[in-house]
């Protein structure tokens, strides 16, 4: 017989075209840098903000009102923590539906704008001068700022922001302090305040700073101008000691003071004692010193004497007796008396006991001083507003005050009033801007009251106190974190009253006409209020500023002699500026957000220094309105500083600049760092910690690219799956997802980002990457591509990235859009809101929880033997997996389907006391397209590479999946 011819053999195909491969055009690399100042132009162009303002028209108002920044100099990384912080709330506030509004605003008044001009165009310029050139300087701070806002990603009203020095704003500002003065808050007084030579101007004190000074301590001694009077209160009960009665009389008796501020010895003007410390009479060498008993000790070992305590008093006992000043003998000037007067303020915790009192330079001396008859207009205060002694002060006068202690020692050690002198340093008020110190000067200031008194031009009086309202409206507010109340609570319970005027050209005017010789206000000067709010209202404060005397009173009808008036050229502080802009912003000018009793905004949000700042001159503002603080919640965040915790500097080098980063990494990884950092803490930044959210970044967006890639050709319109008919691991997944949003919602209700950041990224390696999309696979890839199989998991995938993206958008803005822009039906995923996920199957969540937990099992034992080179992929093993009967009837339940969610080719189930496993490599063949392992590898002739799987797949009717 003839040899039977040779059977012609099947070609092995290359099934890759087959399979369902991902395809987006979402690219794997952002190149953030590059694209993302497109979006922001785009943005811009298209006007997104004001499309979803129209998006949200009817609905619920959510405000978040700008702390404005200053507008001087450009951003830094502490203002882009601020205004991403501001820009992610109110993006998800949007996306809860709220018609969330934000309007950016600029603080554009006061000392340091007129700094700038006056490095730029010198010193000297007229009021007219320095104001024009300061509104066109803040102009252009202002644009360079808002472009640095803007590529950070932030949406709002950038074309018509707020700002201080708009004419609008201003008016209000002075018709709010209009309404402060009918509430009886405003009182003009003279009384110590800050004083910064460098600004010239008085200071709040939001603006003090303490740091270290090192300054010269002086021990002087006050020669008693009524010895008599002095031994008889030491000696009353007993009478002198015997024998020494003439010699007592004999002696010099020097009242002995302690203090570290030389230069105001030369106003002193009383001695303060405590009515109830005990007080010594010492024998030294050098006479008789008063002293506190307890101090006695120190005081003489540091005077380098030897003494005796000859008798004890109480100081109340001292009251009225009168001493000389130190420097009487070194000129008929200084020839004048200091009565002792008793006050609490003076202890014995250091120094001698008394205090040398200068009340033009001392809260505690001031007020000592006036509560025991001393006049207003008695109090000495040589020392003027430049730094400088009066050129009429004896043997002092025209020389620097800080200059001047040196000449003030040798001045008192050649009049024998010298007992100690050394060099200390301490703690002391500085200027915020400057960082030079500060003093307390007397001057004629205009005053918000804190408590109890007499306000000027009092119309519609309070029924409590501003202290009392401004503590009550604390207890209404939220505060995120808590711990902020208390702090706030503690500054309005022991601030001082608020001085208010400052003494610069570049700010809102206190609009007052004073009388030349008495000071006081014109009598009409509520109605020169109105006028002045209407002329800024036409013309700005510029306008206001070149109207005279005659012409004020002439506008308002008035026929006083206009030589008797004077006009102020006093301004309103700019905590007042913006802590009034509520009355603007807040009230219609832009957010309308209103309230039966005044303006209301949603949140306050600003570094915690605002406490002392701006939270804190808004809450005093809106009291002394209306009752109530500005805002419903405040909320707190915490200062930039390096990888060491240290903080920035260009001295130190440590600086990042958010230009730097924008340009290098892009915006939206500041924008990931801000909202993965619990800015409740100092926020740190390095170039490492960078490096971390650029990885952490990828991985979302890799996350990001799986999801989209294989939803690329489903249409949920004809395409979707009842969820009903779902398979069990994708109505898993969907649980899943609800569960995660539940969560992430109520961190967004409380302004928290951080977990947020933390758990999608958990659930984007674990959930996803590690689980349900590895799972999920090869269904994808190798069903139908209209399967039931394939569609289920298409329809779970699909939801589950509009979910992500809206739970992403807050803080990745740029990634969040141009991702929606592959997927959704609206114009901006800020349109949206959060997708309405049905509530989780919890016995759901419990299998599959405990199912997770068995493949990581599993997972462990397949890499173990992988390890030893005896299996290659997980598809080629075999598993044994031997479980109690809980476990064993719910691995059960999934059927043959097992393997799918273990990725092996095959798992056989016994019963046994606990789990045991054993993993062997497959003896079957490898399907060239799905990659499993399986004994019907080549059933079919035509297909001898292929299992019976995707062969039915390929041409048959499809495989049938239930559960994975």
């Amino acid at each position: 017989m003839p040899d039977t011819p040779p059977q012609p053999q099947p070609t092995l195909r290359d099934y890759s075209a087959t399979l369902n491969l991902p395809d987006t055009p979402f690219p794997m690399r952002g190149n953030l840098p590059q694209r993302e100042p497109g979006w922001v132009q785009e943005w811009n162009e298209k006007g997104l903000y004001q499309r979803l303002r129209a998006a949200r028209r009817g609905a619920p108002k959510f405000i978040l009102h700008d702390g404005p920044p200053y507008a001087n100099g450009q951003i830094h990384i502490g203002h882009a923590v601020n205004k991403v912080l501001k820009d992610m709330i109110v993006k998800a506030r949007q996306l809860a539906g709220f018609d969330a509004q934000y309007i950016p605003g600029w603080d554009c008044h006061g000392l340091p704008i007129e700094n700038a001009i006056e490095k730029l165009h010198g010193r000297g310029l007229s009021r007219d001068a320095m104001q024009a050139k300061s509104r066109a300087f803040a102009s252009e701070q202002i644009a360079q700022q808002m472009a640095d806002f803007q590529r950070l990603g932030v949406l709002g009203e950038w074309e018509r922001p707020y700002r201080t020095m708009d004419f609008e704003t201003e008016a209000n500002e002075i018709r709010a302090f209009k309404r402060v003065l009918e509430r009886g808050f405003v009182y003009r007084g003279q009384k110590p305040v800050y004083w910064c030579f460098d600004c010239g101007s008085s200071l709040a004190e939001f603006e003090i700073e303490y740091q270290d000074k090192r300054s010269q301590s002086l021990d002087v001694g006050f020669l008693c101008a009524q010895p008599q009077r002095l031994l008889q209160a030491f000696f009353r009960d007993h009478g002198l000691p015997h024998g020494s009665a003439a010699g007592l009389d004999a002696q010099p008796i020097y009242a002995v003071i302690w203090t570290t501020t030389a230069w105001t010895l030369p106003a002193n003007q009383a001695l303060n004692l405590n009515p109830e410390l005990p007080y010594a009479l010492v024998q030294t060498p050098r006479g008789l010193l008063l002293l506190a008993e307890a101090l006695v000790e120190s005081c003489l070992q540091r005077y380098q004497l030897s003494g005796q305590v000859l008798a004890t008093c109480a100081g109340r006992e001292l009251e009225g007796i009168e001493f000389e000043h130190p420097l009487a003998t070194a000129h008929p000037g200084y020839q004048r008396h200091s009565p002792v007067y008793l006050a609490d303020y003076a202890t014995a915790d250091d120094g001698t006991g008394i205090v040398h009192s200068a009340p033009a330079y001392g809260v505690e001396d001031f007020n000592s001083c006036v509560a025991h008859g001393l006049a207003l207009d008695a109090i000495l205060n040589p020392v003027q507003g430049n730094g400088q002694y009066a050129p009429e002060l004896p043997l002092f006068g025209g020389q620097p005050i800080w200059q001047a202690g040196a000449a003030i020692i040798e001045a008192l050690r050649a009049q024998g009033r010298l007992f100690a002198s050394q060099t200390i340093e301490h703690s002391y008020p500085h200027c915020w801007r400057h960082k030079s110190p500060v003093i307390y000067r007397a001057a004629a200031q205009w005053f918000v009251r804190m408590d109890a008194g007499e306000g000027v031009f009092t119309q519609d009086p309070a029924d409590q106190t501003l202290r009392q309202l401004a503590l009550h409206a604390i207890e209404q507010t939220r505060f995120y974190p808590e711990n902020g109340r208390a702090r706030l609570r503690d500054m309005i319970a022991n601030r001082p009253d608020w001085c208010i005027s400052r003494q610069r050209s570049w700010g809102v005017p206190l609009p007052f006409l004073l009388h030349t010789d008495s000071g006081e206000p014109h009598p009409r000067t509520m109605e020169i209020i109105d006028l002045a709010a209407d002329v800024v209202q036409q013309g700005g404060i510029e306008a206001w500023s070149q109207l005279g005397v005659a012409d004020i009173l002439a506008r308002i009808g008035d026929a006083s002699d206009p030589a008797h008036y004077s006009k102020s050229s006093d301004i309103l502080e700019v905590w007042f500026d913006s802590g009034s802009t509520h009355t603007t912003v807040l009230k219609g000018s832009h957010a309308g957000a209103g309230h039966p009793h005044g303006p209301e905004a949603d949140l306050y949000l600003e570094g915690h220094d605002q406490h002392r700042g701006w939270f804190h001159s808004s809450l005093l503002i809106a009291s002394a309105l209306y009752g109530r603080a500005p805002y419903k919640g405040l909320l707190t965040h915490g200062f930039t500083v390096d990888g060491a915790g240290r903080k920035m500097s260009k001295s130190v080098g440590n600086v990042i600049a958010p230009q730097q980063i924008s340009s290098k990494l892009g915006a939206e990884i500041i924008r990931l760092w801000v909202a993965a950092t619990d800015y409740s803490g100092d926020l740190a930044i390095d170039d490492k910690i960078l490096a971390r959210v650029v990885d952490a970044y990828r991985r979302m967006r890799n996350t990001l690219r799986f999801l989209l890639a294989n939803i690329s050709d489903f249409d949920p319109a004809t395409d979707a799956v009842a969820e009903a008919d779902l398979l069990e691991i994708d109505r898993y997944a969907l649980a899943r997802a609800a569960q995660l949003q539940a969560e992430v919602l109520a961190h967004y209700q409380d302004y928290e980002f951080h977990p947020v950041v933390a758990k999608l990224q958990v659930y984007c390696s674990e959930d996803l990457g590690a689980f349900y999309l590895d799972v999920l696979k090869d269904r994808l890839y190798t069903c139908a591509p209209k399967s039931l199989a394939r569609r289920s998991a298409q329809t779970a995938l699909h939801q589950i990235t509009h979910a992500l993206l809206r739970w992403l958008a807050p803080f990745l803005s740029f990634t969040a859009e141009e991702a929606w822009a592959l997927i959704g039906h609206s114009e901006s995923i800020y349109t949206e809101t959060y997708l309405p996920l049905a509530s989780p199957n919890q016995a759901l969540l419990a299998k599959w929880g405990r199912l997770r937990e068995l493949r990581t099992h599993v997972n462990k034992a397949i890499e173990d033997v992988r390890a030893t080179g005896s299996l290659g992929s997980s598809l080629q093993a075999n598993l044994v997996l031997t479980l109690d009967a809980e476990d064993l009837a719910l691995l059960r339940s999934l059927g043959d389907e097992l393997k799918f969610v273990f990725i092996v080719s095959a798992v056989e189930l016994q019963p046994g006391p606990e789990l045991a496993l054993q993993v062997r490599p497959s003896g079957d063949t490898k399907c060239a397209r799905c990659w499993h392992w399986r004994a019907d590898v080549g059933h079919d002739p035509a297909h001898p590479d292929l299992c019976g799987r995707c062969t039915s797949n390929l041409y048959g009717s499809g495989e049938v999946r239930h559960v994975a």
